[in-house]
This record gives structure tokens, sequence and C-alpha cells, in this order.
């Protein structure tokens, strides 16, 4: 190997970082310009431009380490030196978090996943990830008089949009009057809003809380009427509101922040049992989202002592799924060979995986986060589970005397199993969840995603009480489907066959079919046809098509439609 300077090498790999960071937040702050243009499909080609990014730039300097070092072998007192240089030059960094976890994302490429320890790596953070923020400096404030309006307007002021307001003093009589009744149950003195306005999809979210005595969330939702002019199309102010609208199976936000980790110290304060790691992931800040997890799972295993466990509900045909009772995640394993009637390969379903991380999930599709040579203490394992894990899928596991290693491994949030919850639910839960499932089903379609297999047990119910769909193995894009009617039967012999009698293509899709495998239950029928009957008409499924066809991109709220201050103005205006 050749010889080269730690200081050198810790130079080249901060440079690194920081073209990568500068390409994200280009990205990032075309933001504003897309959501004032309406530029929806923009807003899809970014987040997805912004998210691969971050491979290419460590794929392109992994390659110029692998020439720079002389086709390298991994030396600890190397790359020791270098971890120290590194952290020297990230003192004062404002995306110090960040660049300790890009190092280590260049470490694994440049070795394959190998030696990836605490000598090597930033393991435990080095960097102070989560720095004092000077809210004056973060938030724009106004203390709050006795005009509620007054106070409003004072505060969206700040904000410069190069396009009007529909009706600005419109929107700020539906928030008065909205927040009248509960500045009247609990005084509050300061509206704060974060100065940076997090955009996604369609929407433009001003987030911020209520101060006082107490606090609580402050958020406003502005959307484009796609005429030129904005407007408030909600105000929300309860605690699982904001929970929900940084929820795990929504789509990254594109915030122009240098210092994202204030931004996160923030959001911290705002939903303290919210996951370090899940608001990185909500930043779009996916890598360091990984090394937050990891850290917390860490912290998780040396306090508690229970054991992995096969996750309960139906055993899937594709994954082997465990979990850790006294955690909320579940660890996916793709099995090495799948039994009949899957019809796909190992590769197929990593293409699935990522084509869902890329997507718009409109918060009905659960997030994932990907590892690679992930270990696990193997004294955390019966037997029994290990034994399983080599027999579904030998290639991808590894076991020593102290450690399971899992070759590629994928973590996802643990949720009931809706098979397993619509067993146990009364008549009005069940009404909720098929409610719920019908509208995940209705939103993913026009998202362009069609679900493949729909059966229950492949969706999960949130603590919520939101359905998201988390078994992407026979996901396809609704462009690919060829929703079709059954055939009538021309013959005795056809009607009373147990198997098709007529051709059927391997994109073929029958709606009037759902009802055989999904309502044989009477309860769920009944609720079923009364509230999503159209899921089994194909002429919907058709439509749909039609609309994606045309570039109709789906509005998808992440807030209940009864919050929207556009219906209250509607109302007004009658």
């Amino acid at each position: 190997m050749a010889q080269i300077e730690p200081s050198r090498l810790a130079y080249t790999i901060l440079k690194g970082f920081e073209k990568s960071y500068r390409h994200f937040c280009n990205i990032t702050k075309d933001s504003q310009h897309r959501f004032e243009h309406a530029d929806w499909a923009g807003v899809q080609y970014a987040a997805k431009e912004r998210l691969n990014s971050y491979d290419q730039m460590i794929s392109e300097l992994s390659l110029h380490l692998f020439y720079q070092l002389d086709k390298p072998e991994i030396s600890t007192e190397l790359w020791q030196s270098t971890k120290n240089h590194y952290s020297k030059l990230l003192q004062h960094h404002p995306q110090a978090a960040q660049a300790e976890t890009f190092f280590n994302s260049a470490f694994s490429r440049l070795f394959r996943h190998q030696g990836l320890n605490e000598q090597h790596l930033f393991i435990q953070p080095v960097a102070i990830d989560t720095p004092s923020y000077q809210v004056e400096q973060l938030c724009f404030q106004v203390n709050i008089e006795c005009i509620i309006s007054t106070s409003i307007q004072n505060l969206l002021h700040h904000y410069r949009f190069n396009i009007p307001w529909e009706d600005f003093e419109r929107d700020i009589r539906l928030m008065r009057d909205q927040l009248q009744p509960l500045f009247k149950s609990c005084k509050y003195d300061t509206i704060e809003l974060i100065k940076t306005v997090f955009y996604r999809n369609k929407g433009a979210y001003l987030i911020g809380r209520l101060r006082g005595a107490r606090q609580r969330p402050f958020v406003l939702a502005l959307l484009n009427n796609e005429q030129g002019a904005i407007y408030v199309d909600s105000l929300l102010t309860d605690w699982d509101d904001i929970s929900i609208l940084f929820g795990f199976a929504r789509a990254y936000f594109m915030v122009d922040e240098p210092c994202p980790a204030k931004l996160v110290a923030y959001l911290s304060e705002l939903m303290p049992h919210k996951p370090t790691h899940e608001l990185w992931g909500s930043l779009g800040i996916q890598k360091h989202s990984k090394t937050e997890f990891y850290r917390h799972f860490l912290h998780h295993l040396a306090n508690s002592t229970d054991q992995f466990v096969q996750a309960p509900g139906i055993k899937g045909m594709v994954m082997s799924v465990f979990t850790l009772p006294s955690h909320d995640i579940v660890f996916k394993v793709i099995k090495d060979e799948f039994a009949p009637p899957k019809n796909i390969t190992k590769a197929q379903v990593k293409e699935k995986y990522q084509l869902v991380k890329e997507h718009d999930r409109v918060g009905r599709m659960a997030d994932t986060q990907k590892f690679t040579n992930f270990s696990f203490p193997r004294a955390r394992f019966s037997q029994a589970l290990i034994d399983e894990l080599l027999e579904l899928a030998p290639s991808e596991i590894t076991v020593t005397d102290s450690t399971v290693v899992i070759k590629h491994l994928y973590t996802e949030r643990k949720m009931i199993p809706l098979n397993m919850f619509l067993r146990k639910a009364n008549n009005q839960q069940i009404e909720h969840a098929i409610d719920e499932y019908g509208n995940a089903i209705k939103q993913l379609a026009a998202a362009n995603i069609f679900p493949g297999d729909m059966l229950f047990k492949n969706f999960g119910m949130t603590r919520h009480g939101r359905v998201i769909f988390y078994d992407y193995d026979e996901i396809w894009y609704m462009g690919q489907c060829n929703f079709r009617d059954i055939p009538k039967a021309t013959s005795y012999e056809q009607q009373i066959a147990s198997e098709p009698w007529y051709s059927v293509g391997e994109f073929d899709v029958f709606p009037a079919e759902f009802s055989r495998f999904l309502l044989s239950r009477a309860v769920v029928k009944e609720c079923f046809m009364r509230l999503h009957p159209e899921l089994l008409d194909v002429e919907y499924w058709r439509q749909l098509q039609k609309n994606i066809e045309q570039g109709l991109y789906a509005s998808v709220y992440p807030y209940r439609r009864k919050q929207q201050l556009s219906r209250k103005k509607a109302a007004m205006s009658k």
C-alpha cells in the first residue's frame, strides 16, 4: 500500500463530503421555485436526484482513494491517525455530525464493509451532533398581544414568496377563529416559527410552537392554488398532528438549513418521543439517519436483556422477519429461495425496496433502512431463531461464537399486522381500519403504486390509527398493470372450474376478485362495500391510470381533511 499522510487523507475525505453536501443543498435550494411554479414533476425528480447523489459521491471518492492508496489494505494505524486528523478538521464545522457519517461511508465502500469498528470509524460521535441553538437565530418570534390576528400577520410578513397570497386577510381571520378557543383555555405569550420553510410534495410548511406556561406545536401548511397564488390550507396545533407530519411513511422534506443538527435539536424538543434518527431521515439526510439509528440500537442493546424473536404475524414468502420485543423495529432478511407462486429474484426484491425509497410514499409506505454486514450479539439470539435464519437465508447469515452477521438487512418500524388487528377489533375499530385500508390503497394508486398483494397481512396499523403498507416484493407502477374484467363463463365446465379457465398475464389484475380473498368476514365486507366499493370496479382503476398518464399528481395531505382551513374558506363563501 502506498504511503500517504493521514492529514492529507482526512482532508481529501472532508473535501469530498463538502462537495457532496453542496450538491445536496443546491437541489434543496430550488424547492421554493418548484413550489411557486407548481412544478410537481420537478419535485419528484429532485427528491430522487438528491437521494442518489450521496452514493454517487461516495463511489467517486472511493475510486479516487483506491488509486491514491494503490490497491489499499486496511491499516489500523493509518486509519486511526486519519480519524484523529479528521476530528480536528471538524471542530466548529456546521455539518460535523454528517461529515463523520461520510467518513464512515467512504471507509466502508473502500474496504467493502470490512473492518467496521471503533478503531476505524465514528461508531460513536466525536463531534457534538446536537449543538445548542439560539432560538432567536433559528426562529422568527412574536409576542402575543390582545389581537391574535396582528401577531400572526407580523409573523408571516417575515416570509418572502415570489407569488402573491390568494387572500391573506381571509386566511388570517380563519386562523384567528381557530386559535381563539385555544388561547382562552391556556395562556400563551409567544408564537415562534423556524425561519426556514419545509417543502415536501405540493406543500410548504412553517413549523414552530406556541410558548407560555406550556408549549404546543404551531404548524402552517401552505399550498399553491396552481393559479399563481398561495394560501394557508391548515393550521396544526395537536401533538399527534405534528408526529404524523414527520411520520416514517412520509417523503423527505427539503429544508435549506446550513446546520441541520440545530434543526434536529429543535425538532427533538418539539417531538421528544420521536427517535432522533427519524428526524434526521425526515430532512432527507438518510445516511446520517442510519448512523443515528445504529447508535440508538447499540444503546438499546446495552440497556435491555430480552432476546430476538420471530416477528408476530403470518410468515412471509420472501422475507424472514425478526424483532426485539422491547424495541420498536423489525429486521428483515431476504430468503435465498422463494416458494411458488412467487416468481421473483433476490435482485428484483432489492430493486423494489429501492423503488420505495426513491418514490413518494404519501404516508402509506413504511420507510426502510438498508444495512450491509450488520452485526448482532449471538447471545441475544435463541438457537431456534439462528437455525431458522440459516435454513431460510444461509447465504446472508454468518454465525460465530460471539456474533450473528447479516450480509443484507432491512430495518423498519414495528406495526401491528392489519390481519391481527382486525381479528381482535370491535366493530367500530374494524370500520376505522377498513376505511384506512381503502384510503391507503387509493392514495398509493394515485401516487402511481399498485401494491400487488393486497392481503391484510401486508399492511400494518400504527399507534396513530393509520394503515401503512410494508410488503414491497410485488409492487408495480400503475402503468404496468392491465386491469381486466373477469370474462363471463360460456359453459358449465367453465363455471365450476377451480382454476381460471382464461389466460392470465403477468401484470393482469382483476379488481372484482379482491372481494374473494379480502372480504370473507361479514362485518369486514359490509364496511368495505359501504366505504370503498369502487376498489372492485375495473373502470375506477383505469381512470387512475389515465390521470397518471396525463401527469395529474395526487394531492395527499398529511393531516385530516376536517383540519383544512380551505374547507372553512369554502363555507365562508356560501
